[in-house]
């Protein structure tokens, strides 16, 4: 049986556009508060100016990463600077991670590969 759920896929437009790629090693503790922080952050995200779209997985061991997709620099820094996203980014060196790294990069080539939508003979790539 098919699974019906939303992809895990951020669903970007054609290059160019940028990603905010925030890797993050949760300390423990302050799980509930984590979480709904970051849904918080997320639904705030998505209302935001050039927000495009964000992909994000944790490992067991607190490990993790997030990506978060952007029309222009213009739109990464609005919401750099936006004070609920300042609240969360204080929450997160105070409880919440012991080491983060952000790395913004532009996005010049896209693509990639569904099993469900691959018909076995088109070929694929850039």
């Amino acid at each position: 049986m098919p699974d019906h759920k939303p992809s895990p896929f951020a669903k970007t437009p054609q290059p160019p556009y940028y990603v905010v790629t925030f890797s993050s090693q949760r300390t423990d503790g302050q799980n509930e508060a984590y979480w709904e922080t970051g849904d918080a952050m997320v639904e705030l995200a998505k209302q935001q100016p050039g927000y495009l779209g964000f992909e994000s997985v944790r490992a067991a061991n607190g490990f993790g990463i997030t990506n978060s997709y952007w029309k222009d620099e213009a739109s990464i820094l609005g919401w750099k600077a936006h004070v609920d996203h300042m609240e969360a980014q204080r929450r997160g060196r105070v409880d919440w991670y012991s080491h983060y790294e952000i790395r913004v990069g532009l996005v010049q080539r896209a693509y990639g590969f569904s099993a469900t939508e691959y018909d076995g003979e088109t070929e694929l790539g850039e």
